[in-house]
């Protein structure tokens, strides 16, 4: 879970895995905030328990971010703080594999931070970034977003940019890429 090493990207599928997303005040891991974190821990391919929570980034949610998640302001104004729900969220994912879509470049570097930051550590769990993965199983796809993914496979992206649903939609598009 914590240690001196970042954990490995791997590029195949897992039967028992906890797959999530952040939602952010904006793209620069260096400088934005989260202001929402999702998770599902999935075993043998069933969903046996979800986590997700609004975060408060004490701070304002610049509008082109709201235009993207939907999430305001008003929402996160009496939620609690990351340093207050990443521990949650460690305890829920413990030493599982992560699954989550593009999050080699963007989730777990946000992660990376802010478990420096308050623990100085990194995250050690591996993962798979559905990304690389869908690149893997559906080279000739044009366009590997996950809602791309989710119409390819007649998946419902109802919701899409809230982050438990789109690990909702992710845990579907992961589980449908592994039987190809």
């Amino acid at each position: 879970m914590l240690g001196i090493k970042n954990g490995k990207r791997l590029n195949e599928f897992y039967p028992d895995y906890v797959i999530f997303d952040l939602e952010t005040t904006g793209i620069s891991c260096y400088n934005d905030k989260i202001v929402e974190i999702s998770a599902i821990k999935v075993k043998d391919g069933d969903v046996i328990e979800e986590f997700s929570e609004l975060v408060n980034p004490e701070r304002k949610i610049p509008y082109y971010a709201t235009r993207v998640n939907g999430i305001t302001d008003d929402m996160v104004e009496t939620e609690r703080i990351f340093d207050d729900v990443l521990p949650d969220f460690l305890d829920f994912i413990g030493d599982n594999i992560l699954v989550g879509h593009n999050i080699h470049a963007f989730d777990m570097k946000f992660l990376y931070r802010e478990s420096a930051r308050m623990y100085g550590k990194t995250l050690t769990n591996d993962y798979v970034d559905t990304l690389y993965y869908a690149r893997k199983r559906l080279p000739r796809l044009p366009h590997h977003r996950l809602v791309d993914l989710a119409d390819y496979f007649d998946i419902s992206t109802a919701g899409a940019h809230r982050a438990l649903n789109d690990c909702r939609m992710n845990q579907k598009v992961y589980e449908r890429l592994s039987e190809l």
